[in-house]
């Protein structure tokens, strides 16, 4: 192993342009393993976090110990990164014509440009958060240089984890973008649903091996007394990465989807006309918002979700055998994720094509919510025996059962919210149709507020079905979880937020369904391809079937509306994972606070008024990063609009200059660049001035931000959602474009865009953020004077008050715009 390592490090990089996985993206791959291996010369340190050693106990029957069952697993992450990787290669080599491949190449270059941007911009912002990893560990703790500098590199191999599967799912939805809208001239609409799925498929099976293989590695490699902090700066650095992929994604999606519906109303041109400059941004936003974000942030998710639980063990359970135990099952279930999953869809896909294969109708929506239960099913079954084969003997010889129970909770969940999520949002569902009798005879104002009551009727069923699935958890872990660990009601919900993710490549896939059947449309509409003189006669001879391009469209518009559907479904899940998460992460923050749970436990109390006030200060900020998120939208959707108005060519113009499609892409980029600056410091800096101000009012703020953050971003991701599925109902099913009716629903639409792809989905980053990097800056507080802590908290408090008003002041549309 160690001369493959060394092999591997010394290892030159080609850095040749090609059609395949790019460069960028190989470069980022090959530099977080050559990081993450450097560290495993790493010596031991005084962590607060050291595991226990793994091959100090055996499974099986006392035939393998733990650090040699966890090491197979690496096999099961490589088989993972094969499959992503094979799916690949497999919709790379698929046939489709040359005016599609120029479209999804050109919405590939502009977004290749933003990842670049964006990358830049990272780094920039991790130098800041590197600053107080270095003065925490070196300057506080009296850490060895050389050990601080393991601790960084680990950050930055979560950055790049981050950033290499957004960069891959962003290529490979580039390519599935064009292939599906080719293939939808057969006149059947399975391959149509096949591909998009495919593509979403190959992204989440490799952004999981990779997470997963990446916490191996420091699990196994790195010594067990310094991989606390290693796991720690590991998950703050892909939250980083993610924040800003996600929440910079999401503002430039919707300033240049607003920016292009818009101009519908204004000229009555119809979707995606190629005479529209805000076109190619759109195409570009649905990648940047809809593809890389969500990748980003599940790559995220999964890591954050398993350092809290290590995290917990490591606190909370005071055997290092139980210890032990508990990781290695924990790991062993995240590795089954893996083959449950590859295993379900290949199941489903069979089914699938057997009953819709050469069917000429299909409704896109049956095969992948079969997909989802199938998954769950098959989770839940192998949730129980894996537990019973890893687990037997633990505690009484009962927990694996009690354990299972507690993750199928969380993993009927993420079955159920999908569901849930076709309830409030399907294009044929009671509250879309409200919407769209409301705007029949009311216009846009009954639009936005039946829209409303869509997204807050959702949070209130939302909210009920995982209060009622943590309860249960809970009431599994007061039947004898208490004898291996403080606090069992606390893991049992870390473990509810594992079994949300239990259907991890599944989640993924459904949600990368929807930017590809959206970019499908458009690159059919770009591309121009029913006026090509002698078309039918060229597809005909050059790929041997006749193009049928009245089907072709339908099934297109179709598989949109399914996928604005599944689009939603991702949303819940994440932002649920995020809070159950985040308590077991606050409860890390709580053991350092109480020494255990020995003193000071009235300080979390009601009655204790820091804590209170910091309740009170969670949803301010929740409100402000509401309000901030959509402000950034509605600024450079003005200035978009404004632009695409002055130059847009309506006459003797077939498609809009590249010129002027680069210029709106260069507003968006601009606009998301300016937002996320703000956005990014204020939660900085709010979350260093309220550790150090007091740390029960801190404690306060982080719960309150997890709270108030669930149901801000179900009811704006639902409520968006409804509206943006009332608006495809007019236009597929009631074939009325360009009437009164349309038209308000574009605009309930428009409102809606950045409730569901900004607002609601960076609560999410934003929760776990601020839980993780509060860990290390609650330490950094615990170690300063009273005074000290006062002064800096003044001072944080100050910047982040500057740049709260920066982002309205500094962003709002004046009147010399």
């Amino acid at each position: 192993m160690t001369l493959l390592l060394e092999n591997f490090k010394e290892k030159k990089v080609e850095t040749r342009r090609e059609n395949g996985v790019l460069t960028p993206m190989r470069i980022a791959l090959a530099g977080m393993l050559t990081l993450l291996f450097s560290a495993t010369s790493a010596l031991a340190s005084e962590a607060e976090l050291i595991l226990p050693d793994l091959k100090s106990v055996k499974f099986f029957g006392d035939r393998v110990d733990g650090w040699s069952l966890l090491i197979g697993g690496l096999a099961i992450c490589a088989f993972g990164i094969v499959f992503g990787m094979v799916q690949y290669s497999r919709i790379k080599n698929m046939k489709v014509h040359k005016s599609m491949l120029e479209i999804s190449e050109l919405i590939y270059g502009t977004c290749k440009t933003y990842l670049f941007t964006q990358g830049k911009f990272i780094i920039v912002l991790w130098a800041l958060v590197a600053i107080i990893i270095a003065v925490y560990f070196a300057g506080l703790q009296k850490m060895e240089p050389a050990k601080v500098a393991i601790i960084l590199a680990c950050s930055l191999i979560g950055i790049m984890g981050s950033y290499t599967v957004a960069w891959f799912g962003m290529r490979i939805n580039t390519f599935a973008n064009s292939r599906s809208a080719f293939a939808s001239l057969e006149g059947r609409p399975f391959p149509v649903y096949e591909i998009p799925l495919k593509s979403g498929m190959s992204i989440g099976m490799l952004l999981i091996s990779i997470e997963l293989f990446v916490m191996l590695c420091i699990l196994l490699f790195i010594n067990p007394l310094y991989a606390g902090p290693c796991f720690i700066g590991f998950a703050i650095g892909e939250s980083l990465g993610a924040s800003v992929l996600r929440i910079a994604g999401g503002v430039f999606t919707k300033i240049a989807d607003i920016g292009s519906d818009l101009m519908k109303i204004v000229f009555n041109i119809k979707e995606d006309d190629a005479r529209n400059p805000g076109v190619i941004a759109d195409c570009t936003g649905d990648n940047a918002g809809d593809s890389v974000g969500p990748t980003a942030d599940g790559f995220e998710t999964y890591g954050v979700t398993g350092v809290a639980l290590i995290s917990f063990i490591c606190l909370a359970v005071k055997d290092p055998a139980i210890q032990v135990q508990l990781l290695v099952w924990i790991f062993v279930m995240r590795l089954v994720m893996i083959f449950t999953s590859s295993v379900s869809y290949w199941i489903n896909a069979a089914v699938a094509k057997a009953r819709f294969g050469n069917a000429e109708k299909m409704d896109f929506e049956k095969p992948l919510l079969s997909l989802v239960w199938l998954t769950s099913f098959v989770s839940i079954g192998l949730t129980y025996l894996v537990s019973w084969l890893v687990i037997p003997t633990l505690g009484d010889g009962s927990m694996w059962w009690k354990f299972a129970s507690i993750i199928t909770c969380g993993t009927i969940a993420g079955a159920l919210i999908p569901e849930l999520v076709n309830m409030f949002t399907a294009v044929k569902s009671a509250y879309v149709q409200n919407i769209v009798n409301a705007s029949r005879k009311g216009g846009a104002p009954l639009t936005i507020l039946a829209g409303f009551c869509a997204g807050n009727f959702s949070a209130y069923w939302m909210g009920l079905t995982i209060l009622a699935l943590m309860a249960i958890a809970y009431g599994v872990s007061t039947v004898g979880l208490d004898v291996l660990m403080i606090a069992p009601s606390v893991f049992a919900f870390g473990l509810v937020a594992f079994g949300f993710l239990s259907m991890g490549p599944v989640t993924i896939a459904v949600d990368s369904f929807g930017p590809v059947a959206d970019n499908a449309q458009s690159v059919y509409e770009l591309s121009l391809i029913e006026t090509i003189p002698n078309i039918k006669a060229d597809i005909k001879k050059e790929f041997g079937f006749e193009p049928n391009f009245d089907k072709a469209k339908r099934f297109l518009e179709e598989a949109d509306g399914a996928g604005n559907t599944f689009k939603a479904t991702a949303k819940p899940v994440l932002i649920g994972t995020a809070v159950v998460g985040a308590t077991t992460m606050i409860f890390s923050i709580i053991m350092i606070l109480t020494q255990r749970l020995t003193v000071n436990i009235d300080k979390l109390s009601l009655l204790n008024p820091p804590f209170l006030l910091g309740l009170m200060a969670g949803g301010a900020i929740i409100y402000w990063f509401t309000a901030a998120s959509t402000q950034a939208v509605s600024t450079g959707a003005y200035h978009a609009v404004k632009f695409i108005k002055a130059n847009i060519k309506l006459e003797g113009a077939t498609k809009a200059s590249s010129e002027d499609s680069n210029k709106v892409v260069e507003i968006c980029t601009k606009f998301a660049q300016k937002g996320m600056i703000n956005l990014f410091l204020v939660i900085f800096f709010s979350t260093l001035a309220f550790a150090c101000l007091d740390p029960y009012f801190f404690i306060g703020y982080l719960i309150s931000i997890a709270l108030f953050g669930l149901y801000q971003a179900i009811f704006m991701a639902n409520a968006g959602g409804a509206w943006d599925n009332a608006k495809k109902y007019v236009e597929v099913d009631l074939r009325e474009k360009g009437t009164p009716l349309h038209a308000a629903t574009v605009i309930g639409d428009t409102v809606g865009d950045p409730f569901k792809d900004t607002s609601s989905v960076s609560m999410n980053p934003v929760i776990k953020f601020s839980t993780l990097f509060g860990v290390l800056a609650i330490e950094l507080a615990l170690v300063l004077s009273r005074k000290v802590n006062i002064t800096l908290a003044i001072i944080f408090f100050v910047i982040s008050a500057f740049f709260v008003a920066r982002s309205f002041y500094g962003m709002r549309i004046t009147e010399e715009d």
